[in-house]
């Protein structure tokens, strides 16, 4: 099995990518159709809750097994990578049965108290042994990401698509109508069934290509666990104050929507409506830079580990030239699309409310997520934590201010969710800057790419309508819109002279390499 260079291994996770968010809305407007907005809402407040499991758990550990298999295979050191993996998984497995302890015998006091509705009990109890088989996949799959074989998990993540989709959709129509609480356990019940197939998929691939491998003098137990948990405790603690805003925030949407003026099963309709249609309908692109951090973040630690910062600083401006050109068109575009999509897919007029302020925020976001990958693989993780912690602090404030002011509503979580995604962009940029001398480019990161998507957005939301009332189907009008967005993204961006995705020479005459 050979390793892709870092482009193809890009090129094909963000085509598994696109297929998995394409398979992944299918599977959600199934869903939202099958289930109805209210069950959304309830099926939303379960999931920050297995977020902020997965962050006392698992998150640390796969972004450790990454970092840690990607520097010990660039000096050769092939058995400490396969003891790396060995010491995640044992860390792994007591943090959960540790947490397992605590929530399965406070679940009602957790569903009732923490998360706002006892009816979340059930997929609160589900949720752990989703996590526990999630887990186990995602430490072997960021070890073939860590040494450069893509082909393995990337396969896998495509059929376990097909299998979740399959599986929650078939209980669903096998079993409806159940009551809510039933009714969000058979989805749960579905995940666990995809994930046995990738927990187990991935450790068989694992143990018939590296199971073996003896290469290299190994490493002593106690050093490596002590440069685990010098990786992994950062990024954990991160990522569970994260989530735990981002729960208390998704906690606090409906709360403060009720506490503005709206009834309950309104306001838990609206949440639904938001959380579970529209973001994840403008999140597509997403794809992209799931699947370009996937590759950055070993490449980033090779090159660290070298002591290469001038190739730390190539792989970094490739990393956010490359993902604002794709990013920038693809939130313009879906800005344009999202309504008339809503409509026609979730037979939902409310979908597609504050299409422009979200996109933008997705868009920023992404080149947000972009650093924070680069702080991560810089070995500056304590930098990505205490930058994520600051923003998600702001946002959590702001949605709390904000939501509960008469006439707001919605509004208030859009703006703090772009405030606190501006202030991330900055704080990430800054460490990054100073981490490997960074300069700015900003003409080409933000500024080109943001103006070519403004006009092709423009251009397309003049074209939309007239195609519709013209009589053209939505389907065809989507296309020609499509079209005629990235066309005029294309030539406004060469106009400007910015090329992102070419290759530039360096001064020793070879092409810069992602």
């Amino acid at each position: 099995m050979k390793t892709m260079s870092a482009l193809k291994s890009t090129a094909l996770l963000t085509a598994v990518g696109l297929f998995g968010q394409a398979v992944g809305f299918v599977y959600r407007v199934g869903l939202s159709r099958a289930v109805g907005s209210e069950v959304m809402g309830l099926y939303q407040l379960v999931m920050p809750a297995m977020s902020v499991i997965m962050s006392l758990t698992a998150v640390g550990f796969t972004v450790a097994c990454s970092h840690l298999t990607a520097q010990y295979r660039a000096t050769g050191n092939h058995r400490a990578a396969r003891q790396a993996l060995h010491q995640c998984l044992l860390g792994f497995f007591c943090a959960f049965g540790v947490v397992a302890l605590v929530v399965a015998p406070l679940s009602d006091a957790i569903s009732v108290h923490l998360l706002g509705d006892a009816r979340a009990q059930l997929g609160l109890l589900l949720v752990l042994p989703c996590v526990l088989l999630t887990g186990i996949e995602n430490i072997h799959k960021h070890a073939f990401y860590g040494a450069g074989r893509v082909t393995p998990p990337a396969l896998t993540e495509i059929v376990e698509q097909l299998i979740r989709t399959g599986a929650v959709l078939g209980l669903l129509w096998h079993f409806l109508p159940q009551n809510p609480e039933r009714t969000v356990g058979l989805v749960l019940l579905g995940m666990i069934i995809c994930e046995v197939f990738s927990a187990l998929t991935l450790t068989t691939l694992y143990r018939r290509f590296w199971g073996r491998e003896t290469g290299g003098d190994g490493v002593e137990r106690g050093a490596l666990r002590e440069k685990l948990s010098r990786i992994a405790l950062p990024i954990a603690a991160t990522s569970l104050l994260g989530n735990l805003m981002g729960a208390w925030t998704a906690v606090l949407i409906p709360q403060r929507l009720v506490r503005s003026g709206s009834e309950v099963s309104a306001a838990l309709r609206s949440f639904g409506v938001l959380q579970g249609m529209t973001i994840p309908l403008l999140s597509l692109p997403n794809a992209v830079i799931s699947a370009l951090g996937l590759v950055l973040l070993p490449k980033l630690s090779q090159a660290a580990a070298l002591g290469r910062q001038d190739l730390c600083r190539r792989r970094v401006d490739r990393a956010l030239s490359g993902a604002a050109a794709l990013l920038f068109p693809a939130c313009a575009l879906l800005c344009v699309l999202c309504p008339y999509l809503g409509r026609a897919l979730f037979q939902d007029s409310a979908v597609g409310g504050y299409a422009l302020p979200l996109s933008l925020a997705i868009a920023l976001g992404g080149l947000e997520a972009v650093l924070a990958v680069c702080l991560n693989g810089l070995g500056r993780q304590s930098l990505a934590a205490r930058n994520g912690l600051v923003c998600g602090a702001v946002q959590l404030a702001l949605t709390w201010w904000r939501m509960a002011l008469p006439g707001v509503g919605l509004q208030g979580y859009v703006e703090a969710l772009l405030i606190s995604t501006l202030l991330g962009l900055w704080l990430n940029w800054h460490s990054v800057s100073r981490a490997i001398h960074m300069p700015l480019r900003l003409f080409a990161w933000v500024v080109a790419p943001g103006l070519s998507a403004l006009l092709a957005s423009l251009c397309g939301n003049l074209l939309l309508p007239l195609l519709l009332r013209s009589g053209t189907g939505l389907w065809p009008a989507c296309a020609a819109t499509a079209a005629l967005v990235g066309l005029l993204y294309l030539s406004a961006m060469a106009a400007q002279g910015v090329f992102p995705l070419s290759r530039r020479r360096t001064t020793s005459g070879q092409q810069t390499a992602f």
